[in-house]
């Protein structure tokens, strides 16, 4: 009897998370806070809300991601604590130096995910999981889900 398709994709994302924290250890991040510095390096200052947004998570845990990454000197809020969520945030100096490096630590598990993949595999793939992924997210986010990397 074959494993389920759940069960295959949940034991790729658990390899691919631990395969990730194994590339980032050395930084001192866990895994999660790179996809926030890259975003911040990517998109540029932005609030709790719209790191949120763009990392599909819920406000809380950005929060509580974001104390770490501050106590780290990696992000800097701009503005007061009573303004916390609408305060922006930014990379610092550091934050920047060390987005860099994720970008290329990134890529090389990336690289190694579609080692075993031709360009048509890979391709088919991303497709693939942009399906399931829709299939599986609750109505409102879906749609959001349509304006993500569309590969021919």
């Amino acid at each position: 009897m074959q494993k389920p398709v759940g069960q295959w994709l949940q034991r790729a994302a658990r390899l691919h998370r631990a395969r990730m924290a194994e590339a980032v250890r050395d930084l001192g991040l866990f895994p999660g806070q790179e996809q926030a510095l890259i975003a911040l390096s990517s998109e540029g200052p932005m609030t709790v809300g719209q790191l949120a947004t763009s990392l599909g998570v819920r406000p809380p845990t950005v929060s509580k991601m974001l104390h770490r990454l501050s106590s780290q000197a990696l992000v800097a809020r701009a503005g007061g604590k009573k303004a916390e969520r609408k305060a922006l945030l930014s990379l610092t100096t550091r934050g920047e130096e060390v987005a860099g490096l994720l970008e290329a630590r990134m890529a090389g598990v990336e690289h190694d995910l579609v080692e075993a993949l031709d360009g048509k595999d890979e391709r088919r793939l991303r497709k693939l999981l942009k399906r399931v992924s829709q299939s599986l997210a609750p109505r409102a986010a879906a749609g959001e889900a349509d304006d993500e990397d569309d590969d021919a």
